[in-house]
C-alpha cells in the first residue's frame, strides 16, 4: 500500500521512495526511469505488461505533466490491460483502492 505521497518523495509500506517508481504486487522497482523522461512510451512499459496486470495505474507526476500519448495506452489496452492516467496524489489513491481487488500495477512518476 502507498502510505503517503508529496512531490518528489512516496512512502510504500514504510519505505520512502526518491525516484519514479514501479510497484508490482510483489516487488518494488525504485529506479524506473523513461527513454524520454517525460513522455511514457511502451517500450517503457515492456515488463509491466509482462506482468498480466488486470490494471495499470500511471502517475504523470503532480501537476500531472508527464505525457502519456494516446498510442502508449492503446498498446496497453491491446494487451488486455485496463489503464488509469492520473496525476500523481490521484493515482495513488486509486492504486490503494484497486490492489485490494485487483492485480494491479502502478508507474508513478514523482516530481513534475
Amino acid at each position: 500500500m502507498i502510505d503517503s505521497y508529496q512531490f518528489g518523495h512516496i512512502v510504500i509500506d514504510g519505505k520512502r521512495h526518491t525516484s519514479d517508481v514501479i510497484i508490482y504486487p510483489d516487488k518494488i522497482d525504485p529506479h524506473w526511469w523513461r527513454k524520454e523522461g517525460h513522455l511514457l512510451l511502451p517500450q517503457d512499459l515492456k515488463e509491466v505488461v509482462k506482468r498480466n496486470p488486470e490494471v495499470l495505474v500511471i502517475g504523470t507526476g503532480d501537476p500531472g505533466l508527464m505525457k502519456v500519448p494516446s498510442t502508449t495506452q492503446q498498446w496497453v489496452q491491446s494487451r488486455g490491460v485496463e489503464i488509469r492516467v492520473k496525476p500523481t496524489q490521484s493515482a495513488c489513491q486509486v492504486y490503494n483502492q484497486l490492489c485490494k481487488t485487483k492485480k494491479t500495477i502502478a508507474a508513478l512518476h514523482l516530481t513534475c
